[in-house]
């Protein structure tokens, strides 16, 4: 029989329904796996023992009492130290905010609530969440429980190495450059990055106002070990929130049962090199789905390489916009990974944001047309697997990590679509994300054909973590 924290989010759901665990007992045996392996992994740097176990009888006793409750009834999760759980600092991994105590809670922590999981942990990220890697000034590094010696994945890295390692079932992290499937892909989990406005987010904490790039790019979105899972966390937060003028009362689209559909495979991203194991796992999961019926073909979305730059040079003018500030409370390491990045393209203006803006414009309406005949599109997550620590500190580094590694997963930030990261096969003994992605709204689609390659592929967490 496996032990609770092996178990996925809605099967511990299933379980404590049916009376054949305690909310106690599984609470308890999450708590025991992170005094267990976190230590060595740093991917939890709050824990919150004494309200999740009082949330837990509660919901012993709501059960005893034949309450209503919901699809995550006395499911533990974590949350990721950038969104907001009421009573805790929403530090954003730096110091100058690590007593910002958040007296609400954030949109997607009140719904996972209201849909019975209980937060019983907080998850490190890198500072302001502006790095690819999880180092943060505030609580240090997160290790990768696959290897000691590679990343964890930027910046929900704290949740995905909880994660993949047995310590939680399911997490709450977000995305403006691949922050949710970056250290999906690393860690060998899954992760929904929404289309942008289905999931609301909001925070109480300063900057409470979100600047140009982050409007139309950031959002939060649920991961977890199981596509299931992140299904069930997906449809808890999902929906208008009246706290984000951004969310939408959304229609999304699904697959139909027994629809097949045309899947477009990019198992080599125009733009840059691509490692052959990461594309031969592309084209495995694209033979899961020819075996089930769908019709698969090579093709590559219009203007690839240019989401890429128009990315950069978004988020650029965000970041001159904040720099004053940015600069007051991060650290001089996070700085220089900033002016590497800056400095790799011009300095935006006036003319040239508004230029953005059109190209913007025209992307989403060229790679729109796209999926009119190519419906689900298949890549890679990264084009490499997971680098050693800290190898985005290095000016070399920086640049293959932008130009090479990166370049599949940010033109999901700069359309606004949504993107499932499954994990699909091994790259130089790590895991390997497959990404499927799909137009404005097809959030559910995208989550039915991750599922269709997850259960073709079996799953592979969680893990005991790798030491030495």
């Amino acid at each position: 029989m496996s032990e609770l924290w092996q178990l996925g989010a809605l099967e511990l759901a299933a379980k404590i329904r049916s009376g054949e665990v305690s909310c106690r007992a599984v609470m308890e045996a999450h708590l025991a796996r992170t005094d267990d392996v976190n230590p060595h992994l740093n991917a939890v740097v709050r824990r919150l023992d004494d309200e999740a176990l009082a949330a837990a009888d509660a919901a012993d006793a709501a059960l005893a009492h034949d309450e209503a409750v919901g699809p995550l009834h006395g499911v533990p999760c974590t949350v990721k130290e950038n969104i907001d759980v009421a009573g805790t600092p929403t530090t954003q991994g730096i110091p100058a905010l690590a007593e910002a105590v958040a007296p609400v809670d954030a949109p997607t922590v009140q719904r996972m609530r209201a849909a019975g999981a209980i937060p019983f942990a907080r998850t490190n990220l890198p500072d302001l969440g502006l790095r690819v890697h999880t180092r943060s000034t505030l609580h240090g590094l997160t290790r990768n429980p696959w290897h000691p010696g590679v990343t964890a994945g930027g910046s929900s890295g704290g949740e995905a190495s909880a994660i993949a390692a047995g310590i939680s079932p399911i997490g709450l992290g977000n995305d403006i450059g691949g922050s949710l499937r970056n250290p999906a892909h690393c860690c060998g989990i899954a992760s929904i990055k929404p289309t942008v406005g289905v999931v609301p987010m909001a925070t109480v904490v300063p900057p409470e106002d979100l600047m140009l790039a982050a409007q139309q790019m950031l959002c939060e979105g649920p991961m977890a070990r199981l596509v299931a899972d992140v299904r069930a966390g997906f449809e808890a937060v999902a929906g208008w929130s009246e706290r984000d003028p951004r969310s939408v009362p959304a229609r999304l689209t699904d697959l139909e049962r027994d629809e097949r559909i045309t899947v477009a495979v990019m198992a080599d991203p125009p733009g840059g090199e691509t490692h052959p194991e990461i594309a031969a796992a592309v084209k495995h999961a694209a033979d899961h789905l020819a075996d089930q019926g769908h019709h698969v073909v090579e093709a590559a979305p219009p203007d690839f390489e240019e989401t890429s730059m128009l990315w950069a040079m978004l988020l650029i003018a965000d970041i001159n916009a904040q720099r004053p500030l940015l600069d007051l409370v991060m650290s001089e390491e996070a700085r220089g990974i900033i002016d590497a990045l800056i400095a790799q393209y011009p300095e935006p203006t006036m003319q040239s944001s508004c230029d953005l803006q059109a190209a913007r414009f025209k992307l989403m309406r060229d790679w729109s047309s796209f999926f009119v005949e190519h419906p689900i599109l298949l890549s890679p997550t990264w084009a490499f697997p997971a680098f050693e620590h800290d190898a985005d500190t290095n000016d070399d580094d920086v640049r293959t990590i932008l130009g090479d590694t990166l370049r599949p997963v940010l033109p999901g930030n700069v359309l606004g679509i949504p993107g499932v990261v499954v994990p699909c096969g091994m790259a130089a003994g790590l895991p390997v994300g497959v990404q499927v992605i799909g137009d404005k709204y097809t959030d559910l689609r995208c989550l039915t054909i991750a599922e269709q390659i997850q259960q073709a592929e079996g799953v592979h967490t969680p893990i005991d973590p790798v030491t030495a």
